[in-house]
């Protein structure tokens, strides 16, 4: 709802409004992308993991029926039966069709830990997810910024450009003025105008692919973004130290799942015990001589205690503790190969920002000779002394300057970012 309210503020246009910030920026894309809603899905599954261990104490009923037919069934010897005939007894045995209707009851009393391993695995599971959705979410700061400072350097050439503009138009004034007055010729205003039309040219290009820029920082953030230009970061220095990387974080949660799955099967090594109680209706019962003299269905309980112990999980227990052990020194590995990429990737950023703050250091003396030298040419060609293309030469030099000094600013700016954004800061 916030997020809409934002959006529709954005789409006012006579509502004015700061320039849109990087980290703003960030916030939105994260809260647009598609991904986050993984996040409530996530939650929702560990739920009803958890909600199956637990269910695993509550006492589980079975119902059953059957039906059977046997070629033999149990009957006293031919012998005994023609003895009991003569004392006038007469006993036919049990019959040959069978019914059952039973109730099973059993409550765990002893799981061996199992249903307490299964909760430890739902909740490491969930949070080796979550993670793990965490280094996605944090790989999309590094595409966010990307078109962020894309759109400043557009936005820095555009404006230089303009200036460029500005002056040729201005100088472009001047040459009409001295043709007319016979101090300059009609090439002269030609060639002042053909670099006009192509400064124009340039900005049309540039603009459009600033606005193809825009456009994509947009579907990320999923609102429009502001008429005015981005606001620019300010410089704040990286620490030297790795701070708490959702990468790492992610190795954590994948060590303490498998920590789960270890005890998981410790577990299955112990014996389970429980209790039960069954009771059937159904003929024949448990009286088996009562059932040998009538064929009437019986009411009939059991009730006791059981131990399992299943002695098969001592054959794979080795080789899945193993294999746990194997995963855990594989997710090192891979641990150390970040550590180590995220070192070389930190000294390439401090030699790039290094390198990047010398050459703003120098480009403030360039602008400042360059913008003298182009001075002197006006005031040269004013007196004659240069022609056009000399004064062309040194609008270009000095714009070019100047778009360099702001081109560094910003790829200093992106140098910094990009540092912090590897050192998680």
């Amino acid at each position: 709802m916030k997020r809409f309210v934002f959006c529709l503020l954005l789409a006012i246009p006579m509502t004015r409004l700061a320039a849109q910030s990087l980290d703003e920026c960030r916030r939105l894309a994260r809260e647009h992308y598609p991904e986050i809603r993984q996040y409530d899905l996530i939650a929702q599954t560990e739920q009803y993991d958890l909600s199956n261990a637990a269910k695993a104490w509550i006492p589980q009923i079975v119902l059953s029926g059957q039906a059977m037919w046997q070629n033999v069934a149990v009957n006293f010897p031919e012998a005994f039966s023609e003895m009991l005939a003569q004392q006038g007894l007469h006993i036919p045995g049990m019959r040959k069709d069978q019914y059952k209707v039973a109730l099973d009851v059993s409550q765990t009393i002893w799981d061996g830990g199992q249903s307490k391993a299964n909760r430890t695995i739902a909740e490491a599971d969930a949070a080796e997810q979550r993670s793990r959705l965490d280094v996605s979410l944090y790989d999309l700061q590094a595409r966010v910024d990307g078109l962020y400072f894309g759109i400043l350097l557009l936005d820095e050439q555009v404006a230089q450009v303009e200036a460029k503009i500005g002056l040729l138009e201005s100088n472009l004034s001047r040459m009409q003025v001295y043709r007319k007055n016979g101090v300059a010729m009609q090439a002269d205003v030609d060639a002042v105008e053909a670099e006009l039309l192509a400064s124009r040219q340039s900005l049309g290009q540039i603009e459009a692919s600033r606005a193809s820029y825009r456009r994509m920082l947009e579907l990320f953030i999923g609102c429009r973004l502001r008429d005015d230009a981005l606001e620019r970061p300010v410089l704040r220095e990286a620490k030297s130290h790795l701070s708490a990387h959702p990468q790492l974080a992610w190795y954590d949660a994948q060590h303490e799942k498998l920590e789960a799955q270890r005890d998981a099967v410790r577990s299955s090594l112990t014996p389970r015990f429980s209790a039960f109680a069954q009771g059937f209706y159904g003929y024949p019962g448990l009286d088996m001589f009562k059932s040998m003299v009538s064929a009437d269905w019986q009411l009939n309980a059991i009730v006791g205690v059981r131990m399992s112990w299943n002695i098969g999980a001592f054959y794979t227990k080795r080789n899945n503790l193993g294999k746990i052990d194997a995963a855990q020194r594989q997710i090192d590995v891979q641990r150390d190969i970040f550590l180590f990429n995220t070192q070389v990737q930190t000294a390439q950023d401090d030699g790039e920002i290094a390198r990047l703050r010398k050459a703003v250091t120098e480009d403030t003396r360039i602008v400042e000779l360059r913008r003298s030298v182009r001075m002197a040419a006006e005031s040269k060609l004013e007196n004659g002394v240069i022609d056009a293309t000399d004064l062309l030469q040194k609008i270009t030099d000095e714009t070019s300057a100047i778009l360099n000094r702001s081109t560094h600013e910003i790829e200093l700016l992106q140098a910094v970012y990009r540092l912090k954004h590897t050192l998680n800061q």
